[in-house]
């Protein structure tokens, strides 16, 4: 069984662990927030939902601040990849309901 100094310890690690994950929600919303008035910018333009060169300069520069932040820049190029994939299926999605 762990001793009192141990377990404050891990009850003060997870409490900042708790207090990261909902700041990352909170920022995740506001990010698809925006990224749903790009869809509807880009379907009432007629603008594809994809942007490949936009993705791989954001591929590049999210890869560079990962190493800057000691973080593994494939974890970061992977994570980019699934909001992507999230946000692309949403304007698919924007312009359909326009179409």
């Amino acid at each position: 069984m762990p001793d009192s100094d141990v377990t404050a310890q891990l009850t003060r690690l997870r409490k900042s662990i708790d207090n990261i994950d909902a700041a990352l929600v909170h920022l995740l919303a506001e990010r698809f927030k925006c990224t749903q008035e790009v869809g509807h910018l880009k379907a009432t333009h007629g603008l594809p939902a994809a942007d490949p060169s936009r993705e791989s300069q954001q591929v590049e520069r999210l890869r560079a601040l990962a190493e800057e932040s000691e973080l593994d820049p494939a974890f970061a190029e992977k994570w980019f990849s699934f909001v992507v994939a999230e946000v692309i299926h949403h304007h698919e999605q924007i312009a359909s309901e326009r179409g």
